[in-house]
C-alpha cells in the first residue's frame, strides 16, 4: 500500500497529496529553505547546471508547486518553462511570486496531472522534476507520461530525497527526519500530518539505482545517479 499523507481519509494518493500541498501552501517555501538549511537552492542549480549543453527551448516543470524549480531553469536562456501542479493552493502561491518578479512572459504556470499530462507527445526539449516524483500516486505511470511528451535526444532530470547510507550521517538523517522535522514543519504548518508524511514517502521511495531501473523500464536511456550532500538527496539524468 503507498503511503499517503492522511491515513484516516478514503481518498487515494493524489486526492490526498494535492490537499496536502493546499492546507501548507502559503508556508511551504519558508519551510523548505528552513528545513532544508538552504542546500535545497544550490541542488536546484546543479540539477539546471545538467541541462547547460542542451540549451532546451521549451522546458516543462513538473509537481512545480510555487515554482522554485521552473525560475531556475530561467538560467537556461529559454523561450518558454510551463509548471504543472495538483494543488491550487500552490499554484496561486507561484503566480504571485512570478508576478511580483515580472516573470510571466518566460514561466505559465497551470493546473495539471502528472500521470495524465495534457500535452502533445514529443513537444518539450527537457523536463524537470524537483521533489515531486516520490508524490506520484503510480511512480511508473508518471514517468512514462514525461517520456511521452519528451522530444527524441530531450532529457529529464529529477532531484529527489535520498537515503543516506554510511555512519554516523545515516543515523544523524534519519533522527532529524523522524523526530525533529515532523516537529518544526507541524509548528510552523499547523498540518501535522504533511511533515510525517515527509519522511515516510522517502522512506518507502525506490532511491538510486532502484529508481534508475524504473526510468530504463519506461523508455529512457543514459540514465545517471548523481547523490548530493552525502546521499541526502539524488539528481537523476535521462535522455530519449
Amino acid at each position: 500500500m503507498s503511503v499517503v499523507p492522511y491515513k484516516d481519509q478514503q481518498e487515494g494518493k493524489k486526492a490526498q497529496v494535492a490537499n496536502m500541498f493546499n492546507n501548507i501552501s502559503k508556508r511551504y517555501d519558508l519551510l523548505n529553505h528552513l528545513l532544508s538549511l538552504g542546500i535545497d537552492i544550490t541542488w536546484r542549480k546543479k540539477a539546471i547546471k545538467m541541462l547547460q549543453k542542451d540549451q532546451p527551448k521549451l522546458i516543462l516543470d513538473i509537481a512545480t508547486g510555487t515554482g522554485d524549480f521552473a525560475i531556475e531553469a530561467l538560467a537556461l536562456n529559454p523561450e518558454k518553462v510551463i509548471g504543472v501542479d495538483i494543488s491550487e493552493g500552490m499554484l496561486a502561491e507561484g503566480k504571485k511570486k512570478i508576478k511580483n518578479k515580472k516573470l510571466d512572459h518566460l514561466i505559465e504556470l497551470q493546473m495539471g496531472d502528472s500521470e495524465k499530462l495534457l500535452f502533445e507527445e514529443n513537444k518539450f526539449d527537457a523536463v524537470i522534476v524537483s521533489f515531486g516524483v516520490r508524490n506520484f500516486e503510480n511512480l511508473e505511470k508518471g514517468l512514462a507520461d514525461m517520456f511521452r511528451v519528451l522530444k527524441p535526444g530531450g532529457k529529464v532530470v529529477i532531484i529527489e530525497f535520498s537515503k543516506p547510507k554510511k555512519f554516523p550521517l545515516k543515523q544523524g538523517y534519519n533522527f532529524y527526519f523522524k523526530y525533529i522535522l515532523p516537529q518544526i514543519g507541524k509548528l510552523i504548518s499547523k498540518d501535522q500530518s504533511a511533515y510525517t508524511y515527509l519522511p515516510e514517502s522517502v522512506q518507502a521511495f525506490p532511491d538510486g539505482d532502484d529508481f534508475l531501473t524504473v526510468l530504463k523500464k519506461v523508455g529512457f536511456t543514459n540514465t545517471k545517479c548523481r547523490p548530493l550532500t552525502f546521499g541526502i538527496s539524488s539528481i537523476y539524468i535521462g535522455e530519449k
